[in-house]
């Protein structure tokens, strides 16, 4: 088999592991609200979220277009700077999901390839212009989340202040279920690009072409891994969301899911790379505080931020290593 050949093949073979480390741990962050509210079982769940999260990744391709040639130039770009960067997201996210701490695997993938390129060409080979914006939405997405989850989780409480408890109960969970579709469906249009972006920069670079093109079988194939990653290995970080964070109520969850979601949704539209777990984990916190601060659990607050700073530069750190060695082994 040619040594090229070979390459492409370890690229989508990565690339689908990626998928899977994505549906452990991110795509697990869609459906922990409507299971920690125990309004859907884990399996009907699970089935929404692969549904979903496919329909989202096969109609927008903005974010696999950033990734894909906006983070290390064409020019600069070759196999050895996606296998790097893959691997170096996979490993933190395994880590990460071992100790069922909800992670940005958007921004691990982008350190990861920003650290990839660093060690194999130099800082002249990151878009500096493009990492900028995607750095500014570490900070801006999650904020807009809390924010969102706070004021929607209020005018709930405003509209509904004089509705029957009970009655309200069988409405929201009906409506959480919805949310919960539409956030699996903004993670498809956002999260769900990454393999997709991963497998289309193999195959420029194997190709020598220099167009970024997207065949509609690598959005089925990053489509289905991330779902069965989703089905065989959430459950840590779905206890994490949905269980630790804050005591939820269909009413919380259907809060939670609709701020995170509009927020990934016009991001998405943007073409920025966000993170889900951002949003969905700020947006539980913003409406988990409505009640009193003393309702969330702070602790687990803190746990989850830093392993969100942790991310940038351990996965920067890995793909920076992974592509010595395989520029040293070449």
């Amino acid at each position: 088999m040619p040594e090229h050949l070979a390459l492409l093949i370890g690229v989508i073979a990565a690339a689908i592991g990626f998928g899977i480390a994505n549906g452990f741990n991110d795509a697990a962050n869609a459906i922990s609200t409507v299971i920690g509210t125990r309004t859907l079982s884990p399996r009907a769940a699970v089935i929404m979220a692969a549904c979903f999260n496919f329909l989202g990744a096969a109609t927008g391709t903005a974010v696999a277009m950033t990734i894909g040639k906006g983070i290390v130039s064409p020019e600069f770009l070759d196999m050895n700077i996606v296998l790097a960067g893959t691997g170096a997201i996979i490993i933190w996210a395994l880590i990460a999901t071992r100790y069922g701490m909800p992670i940005s695997l958007t921004h691990g993938l982008v350190a990861g390839l920003v650290g990839a390129g660093i060690a194999a060409c130099g800082s002249a080979a990151i878009v500096w212009g493009v990492l900028t914006r995607v750095i500014s939405a570490v900070a801006i997405a999650p904020l807009l989340g809390l924010v969102a989850g706070f004021l929607v989780m209020v005018a709930i409480m405003w509209l509904f202040r004089k509705a029957a408890p009970e009655g309200m109960r069988g409405v929201f969970n009906n409506l959480q279920i919805l949310s919960a579709a539409f956030l699996a469906y903004s993670h498809g249009k956002n999260d769900g690009q990454m393999p997709i972006a991963l497998i289309c920069m193999a195959l420029m670079t194997y190709y020598g072409s220099g167009e970024f093109y997207i065949p509609f079988w690598a959005v089925v194939v990053s489509a289905a891994s991330i779902s069965l990653g989703t089905f065989i290995g959430g459950r840590r970080v779905i206890e994490t969301l949905g269980l630790k964070v804050t005591t939820l109520r269909p009413i919380n969850g259907f809060a939670a899911n609709i701020s995170a979601a509009s927020v990934i949704e016009v991001a998405s539209y943007l073409g920025i790379p966000v993170s889900t777990t951002h949003c969905i984990s700020t947006a539980i916190m913003g409406v988990g505080a409505t009640r009193r601060l003393s309702a969330v659990r702070w602790g687990i607050a803190r746990n989850i931020v830093l392993t969100w700073i942790l991310t940038f530069p351990a996965c920067g750190i890995l793909g920076w290593l992974i592509a010595l060695l395989l520029k040293s082994a070449a």
